[in-house]
């Protein structure tokens, strides 16, 4: 009869919001993807779309929080990608390749969606790699990628 209650209460602490979320809804379209609930304080009544932002948001704010999620969906990586990049053009080398290596840990994931075109074979390919080696090969494609863009946008 206790577990009943239990499973009650938490039923109804959940749909009040005084659970914090760590993951999206069963059955959503990236249901794999998992954060320790301690460093994102998302109530549980979150709607999807908004926790994904406030999720992005803090990966722009703070982005070794980006070590505390499995799976991170496209758009988090491409929030986290920004920051890369930002720091590369500041010269901030040393924290780019900090924030290069959670990618390419993220990675290690057969579950994860790709978050660029092209970025899985880009890191599978350094596989076997020293990590020094692995980074600097993503700063290469992430450079390469992003003159991509700017000659598209100009075509």
């Amino acid at each position: 009869m206790s577990t009943v209650i239990l499973d009650w209460l938490k039923k109804l602490s959940h749909a009040l919001g005084f659970d914090t979320a760590d993951s999206f809804p069963p059955g959503h379209q990236y249901a794999r993807t998992r954060w320790t609930g301690a460093y994102f304080d998302i109530a549980s009544d979150t709607k999807p779309d908004d926790i994904e932002r406030r999720l992005c948001a803090a990966i722009a704010n703070t982005p070794l929080v980006f070590a505390h999620i499995e799976n991170p969906t496209p758009r988090m990586q491409r929030a986290l990608i920004d920051v890369i990049e930002r720091r590369l053009r500041h010269n901030h080398e040393r924290e780019a390749a900090q924030l290069a290596a959670l990618l390419i840990r993220a990675y290690a994931s057969p579950h994860i969606i790709e978050g660029a075109p092209g970025l899985r074979a880009a890191i599978e390919a350094t596989e076997g790699f020293e990590a020094p080696a692995r980074v600097r090969a993503l700063f290469a494609f992430l450079l390469d990628a992003q003159t991509d863009n700017v000659i598209e946008m100009r075509g």
